[in-house]
């Protein structure tokens, strides 16, 4: 019977056309009764949804399980991770390639004779 009164209800509402559902629903809002109604509804509901995820936090404590909130800090962990190790092989890559880069060969020159009172460049 209740089903029955739901879609009469939704079926009239569809009748009522758009517009006037649009009027109804701000008649609605704007009644102060309807609105400290609905504040109540809201506040009541934020407060069990604390209970309840307390509570949840608990249990899983209890049960030595990881909450969702464990798994954000991880996986930050991870990311944070992460960079330092693309990091990591960035530096590793380049010193590699400087490793195998050919290296110019150094031009050994013979030193100059030593310039004295007894050296001669006319030698025989």
């Amino acid at each position: 019977m209740a089903r029955e009164s739901e879609r009469t209800i939704v079926s009239r509402l569809f009748e009522l056309g758009e517009d006037r559902f649009n009027r109804m629903v701000e008649e609605l809002v704007s009644n102060p009764r309807f609105a400290d109604a609905l504040g109540r509804t809201v506040q009541t509901a934020m407060d069990a949804k604390g209970r309840v995820d307390r509570n949840m936090q608990t249990v899983l404590s209890l049960l030595n399980l990881p909450s969702k909130s464990d798994y954000k800090k991880l996986a930050t962990k991870v990311e944070a991770l992460q960079g330092s190790l693309v990091n990591l092989n960035i530096k590793l890559d380049r010193l590699l390639a400087q490793q195998q880069a050919p290296r110019p060969e150094r031009v050994k020159r013979k030193p100059p004779p030593p310039k004295g009172p007894g050296n001669t460049s006319t030698e025989l």
